[in-house]
């Protein structure tokens, strides 16, 4: 079998609150790298303080891609993600740099790494017209109106999943055929670098909750509601019937505050609803890191030493890469 003489690119994965944005800082400061966010938040305007995105400092001594991308009001799908990953990624080899992927949303790094099979572009009247039926009926309806023409789809969509129950109608109402028939075609041409998957996660699920709590009260200190507020004053979002249904409103945090803004329960209420909220996206990430079976773990405290020597190790295949000492 021959050799895989692809570039090399580093994933950097993790649960929320772990450790991956100043490690991705650090390794592409020491190898040359440039950052592609890999985080469903980070691609919204406005969404600064809640969302940790990287400050002017951080991406003025590193590059980073895929910040900013859509305003709050918009939709950004994961194929969406992976075309602009991809052509981030093959500039930044282009020009001799180390790609290095660093997030945790799980449907971005499964569509970048493994590939989407080629569905149907959206149609944002359909759209539209999907939104104001769940307006009038509610998601749990058109949930079931999934299971009668794509039952394979409904019952792996939870009826509380809004963005795909609507993408998985918008996708048949379009074609006419099922998302399910779709998501079964091959998937795309594999991507142009080889990948060393790194888990960032404590061995110790007390301390991965304790960060969660330290960072959302970092963020309530710099006025993480001040920005929310910012938020619901948007024109386009008061034109926009079901706010709590955007993907970047539902982001961990955001919708916690928008409802506590709204009246809903106390300061304390609310600091105790984000932290809960980020606990267990943090258990889905987990969940969903585990089913990598090819990635390394590491506990971001405990493991600096055997974390440098695997960075160390896969990137001395690559002459391009410098090797300066310290993680």
């Amino acid at each position: 079998m021959p050799a895989d003489r692809r570039p090399l690119a580093i994933a950097l994965m993790g649960p929320t609150a772990s450790g991956k944005t100043a490690l991705a800082l650090e390794a592409a400061q020491r190898w040359n790298g440039e950052i592609v966010s890999v985080d469903s938040a980070l691609v919204y305007r406005g969404l600064e303080i809640g969302a940790a995105k990287p400050d002017a400092a951080m991406r003025a001594a590193v590059p980073h891609h895929l910040l900013d991308l859509r305003d709050p009001w918009q939709i950004y799908s994961a194929a969406e993600f992976a075309s602009d990953a991809r052509q981030a990624i093959e500039d930044i080899v282009a020009r001799g740099k180390l790609p290095i992927l660093a997030g945790g949303t799980g449907l971005y790094f499964r569509a970048l790494l493994e590939g989407l099979s080629q569905l149907p572009e959206a149609d944002p009247q359909v759209r539209l017209t999907i939104a104001a039926e769940a307006e009038q009926l509610g998601w749990a309806a058109l949930h079931t109106q999934l299971a009668q023409v794509d039952p394979i789809a409904a019952a792996r969509i939870h009826s509380t999943d809004p963005q795909r129950i609507q993408r998985a109608l918008e996708v048949y109402r379009i074609s006419g055929r099922p998302i399910s028939y779709w998501q079964a075609l091959p998937p795309g041409p594999r991507l142009p670098v080889r990948v060393l998957k790194v888990v960032l996660a404590p061995r110790e699920r007390a301390v991965l909750h304790a960060r969660i709590e330290q960072r959302l009260d970092a963020m309530l200190a710099q006025d993480f509601l001040a920005e929310v507020e910012c938020l619901r004053a948007l024109p386009q979002l008061h034109a926009v019937a079901a706010q709590l249904d955007l993907p970047a409103i539902r982001a961990v945090g955001y919708r916690q505050a928008w409802e506590y803004l709204d009246g809903a329960g106390s300061l304390a209420q609310f600091r105790e609803k984000a932290i809960h909220a980020t606990r267990q996206l943090a258990k889905r990430q987990l969940t969903w890191l585990r089913g990598e079976l090819d990635a390394r773990w590491f506990d971001p405290e405990r493991d600096r030493h055997q974390l440098e020597a695997a960075l160390v190790g896969f990137l001395a295949h690559c002459p391009a890469v410098p090797q300066a000492s310290g993680v």
